[in-house]
């Protein structure tokens, strides 16, 4: 009978989705609604509903995810203070010389924005504005134009520090930093499959990118170096402290977002207009993905009790091929999932499903992370619903044929596909960078110690007035989250 319940609730759930409802309120209305239904029919007590706001309370209280905001602030700021505009201006002066200098001069900064940002709407936007013009009036083929850009804006989901790997850290257990060592190297090697393919395309039809007459001159080299050594340095000291084990993935973001404030105001670069929005949309995203972690917490407390997670682990277990049947069938799901949700919504809703069986086969669970994020990757690009597409088509100018776009992302989402084959046939091309987990925080240890110093002395010293009752004694701590 649980089994009955649970698919009911699985699949209604998904039927609500795809008629269009907001994903947050659909989860939480199911998971309150299958709570109050499972303990009608005695799967569970109706006093387990208390625990939706004590899972909540938990969820708000979780530090890990205050990177959110941070990494994302960071990245709307270097986007909004022209810093892209000026990288892509240098390496294109600097790599003018080479065919098809220009679209290696886009995986580049995408790359490095991949790395800044973390958004994939972020690195597109500005090098959609920026370089698709300037790659149609230089002579390069639409389709080439596009997809490198489309394709240079996905690396947001797989180079460190993304998102997407914090969000899927706290949905799945798993250590953010394992799965910051784990996605460097596939990231890295599928940007390098990027710029193979540009200049053996290139190469071969000379007519997709005309190259421009002329070496570098020093000054260009200097310009390039200028552009992208602050980036470089925010990166170096963001990234490396948290595969170091110096500082957590909440520290380096909270770094990362000060020092690309520091840089904009030192150039003059973000004015009160351009701040007021980086703020505004820093709290959009960031609450818009609280409120659908909220959704899922409400969501997987009845599923999880009517035993839904070893329901989907079984269907999955069994499935013909072992491993690799299994890689395949989650690689499809998520494909497949990645046309209606958001990554967001795929890390909290399919992951936690997927992980417990991925471990039971074997499959350690931060590589199988990063298989996912290739696979989110490859469902972005893939036309017509791809999210990487449909934003380079709201910056293109109006005269820009969507053919192209769509054309032009067919070979970049071949490369990907070679990317996850790569990853799945040499596991150790996902490679441990020996990052450890940093130690206890000596801030935690200041502030108990300030707020003892605090709280104390005004207990001790301050005397009772006479006649007066005993102190209250303090309020109970919640109990555990289940």
């Amino acid at each position: 009978m649980s089994n009955g319940l649970v698919a009911l609730m699985f699949f209604s759930m998904a039927g609500a989705l795809l008629l269009g409802f907001p994903v947050g309120l659909t989860l939480v209305v199911h998971g309150f609604a299958f709570t109050l239904l499972g303990a009608a029919l005695d799967f569970f007590p109706l006093a387990m509903a208390q625990a939706h706001m004590l899972r909540v309370y938990g969820l708000l209280f979780n530090d890990m995810l205050l990177a959110i905001p941070f990494f994302t602030l960071m990245g709307l700021v270097l986007e909004r203070s022209g810093i892209a505009e000026e990288m892509l201006g240098a390496l294109s002066t600097l790599l003018q010389g080479a065919r098809g200098g220009l679209a290696l001069a886009v995986i580049i900064v995408g790359t490095v924005l991949a790395a800044t940002t973390g958004v994939v709407q972020a690195s597109i936007i500005p090098m959609g504005l920026i370089a698709l013009p300037a790659m149609l009036r230089a002579g390069y083929a639409p389709g080439l134009a596009a997809g490198s850009i489309a394709a240079a804006g996905t690396l947001a989901q797989l180079i460190p520090p993304s998102l997407v790997l914090i969000v899927m850290a706290d949905a799945t257990g798993v250590p953010i930093f394992r799965l910051y060592e784990k996605a460097l190297a596939p990231g890295l090697l599928l940007a390098g499959l990027y710029m193979l393919y540009v200049l053996l395309l290139t190469r071969l039809r000379p007519g997709t990118a005309p190259a421009r007459a002329g070496a570098p001159t020093l000054q260009a080299v200097r310009a390039a170096l200028r552009a992208l050594a602050p980036p470089a340095l925010i990166i170096a000291a963001t990234l490396g402290s948290v595969l170091a084990g110096v500082a957590t993935p909440t520290e380096s973001g909270g770094f990362g977002a000060t020092a690309s404030l520091a840089l904009a105001a030192g150039r003059r670069r973000l004015g009160l207009a351009a701040l007021r929005a980086v703020v505004d949309n820093t709290t959009l995203i960031s609450c818009s993905t609280l409120f659908v972690m909220v959704g899922a917490t409400f969501f997987t407390l009845p599923f999880n009790a009517m035993d839904g997670k070893t329901w989907v682990s079984q269907m999955l277990l069994h499935l013909p091929g072992g491993q690799t049947g299994f890689l395949v069938a989650a690689m499809l799901l998520v494909f497949g999932l990645a046309f209606f949700l958001d990554y967001f919504e795929i890390a909290f809703l399919a992951l936690p499903l997927l992980v417990p069986a991925a471990v039971a086969l074997g499959i350690d669970a931060a590589w199988f992370a990063v298989l996912v994020c290739i696979a989110l990757q490859t469902s972005f690009m893939h036309p017509p619903f791809g999210v990487a597409l449909y934003t380079l088509r709201s910056v293109a100018p109006p005269s820009f044929d969507s053919r192209h776009l769509y054309r032009g992302a067919w070979p970049f989402i071949g490369l990907q596909l070679l990317a996850a084959a790569l990853v799945i046939a040499f596991p150790g091309l996902s490679v441990d960078l020996g990052a450890r987990q940093p130690p206890p925080l000596p801030a935690d240890q200041v502030e108990k110690i300030l707020i003892d110093f605090i709280s104390a002395p005004s207990a001790a010293t301050t005397p009772a007035p006479p006649g007066s009752s005993p102190a209250a004694p303090p309020p109970p701590q919640p109990p555990p989250l289940p």
